[in-house]
């Protein structure tokens, strides 16, 4: 015998009738012996609306489904032969929520290839009497970019370069990518002159700017790339906010304003953060490092996550060129 309903409601109706009452309408048999023909049904509704909303999920975000093809091993494929960055563990099926999508995505894009590697010297260790000369001959030892260091004596204690250097080094004949770090505040009014002067990427950093967003969206108005710097002590939850919508990320290892400072270890660390949120997100975003990178380190730093390097004095105060970044390069791809 079914226990009465609540008063107000209506009559529950048997299974084999077409208007099947609520779930939260149907009363719960009372008794240690749980059960009851009202109840069963109730439940087998419950599960019948779960298995539909999943393959309706399923159906609808095939991005999703074929993760989670990709982490069920196969009959035939042993758990061990499954490849990635993560561990396996068991999979448990039930109706995906937020944290799952999440966790599929970041076992599926763990995969995706890292960047070409690109060594970039910056001409802040140059030597500014024959600056095209220096240009040249290091991007014939085989860098990849051109590294600006533009500080404004406001936002680091020391006075560097403004446009005109990056303008003239294009009218020079330089066709390199020319990768800004402006370590200036404000930002926005500066970012129009370098994107004139022939900027390939501009970076800036947090804390100068009122309005990040704005700023990233000023930069790539103006034709450039954008990029985020994140100081020694900065946390790397900003990029949380912001990531979806850079073209690369520069890590600090050295507290800016001066160069040949020695590498702060903990940047290490950073990189690997930022390299998972990288992956996770499966956008080819850069991972830059600058500050105390030399031969003898870039191998760690490389391995830790970076793809991009800046190199100063390592370089420009080397006697060739040529045979530090071949250097560099070497021990880099022994990791990658």
């Amino acid at each position: 015998m079914l226990a009465a309903v609540r008063t107000g409601m209506g009559p529950i109706k048997t299974p084999g009738q077409e208007d099947q009452a609520p779930c939260h309408a149907r009363a719960r048999p009372s008794g240690r012996v749980g059960g009851g023909q009202a109840y069963r049904v109730c439940r087998e509704s419950a599960s019948v609306r779960r298995r539909s909303v999943l393959a309706g999920f399923m159906r609808s975000n095939r991005v999703v489904s074929g993760l989670v093809r990709l982490v069920v091993p196969h009959p035939a494929m042993p758990a061990a032969q499954l490849s990635g960055r993560f561990p396996q563990r068991p999979v448990v099926f039930g109706f995906p929520g937020r944290a799952a999508v999440a966790t599929m995505a970041l076992l599926h894009f763990s995969e995706l290839p890292m960047q070409p590697t690109a060594i970039a010297p910056s001409i802040l260790s140059a030597d500014f009497a024959r600056l095209g000369e220096e240009v040249n001959n290091v991007l014939k030892a085989g860098a990849d970019w051109v590294h600006f260091d533009v500080m404004d004596n406001h936002y680091v204690p020391n006075l560097t370069i403004g446009s005109m250097v990056c303008q003239a080094l294009r009218k020079h004949g330089i066709t390199a990518p020319i990768d800004v770090h402006l370590m200036v505040e404000p930002v926005d009014r500066i970012v129009p002159d370098f994107a004139d002067a022939g900027a390939t990427t501009i970076s800036f950093h947090p804390e100068a700017s009122r309005h990040v967003h704005r700023t990233i969206q000023l930069i790539k108005s103006h034709g450039c790339q954008a990029g985020l710097v994140l100081n020694p002590a900065t946390p790397v939850d900003i990029l949380d906010w912001v990531l979806p919508e850079l073209d690369l990320v520069l890590v600090m290892s050295v507290n800016p304003g001066f160069g040949g400072q020695a590498f702060i270890p903990s940047a290490l660390d950073k990189l690997r953060a930022i390299r998972t949120k990288i992956d996770a997100l499966g956008k080819p975003i850069r991972l830059e490092i600058d500050g105390g990178v030399k031969a003898d380190n870039i191998g760690a730093i490389a391995a830790a996550g970076a793809d991009t390097f800046v190199a100063g004095s390592a370089i420009f105060n080397a006697p060739d060129y040529a045979q530090v970044i071949a250097q560099m390069r070497a021990a880099v791809e022994a990791v990658r």
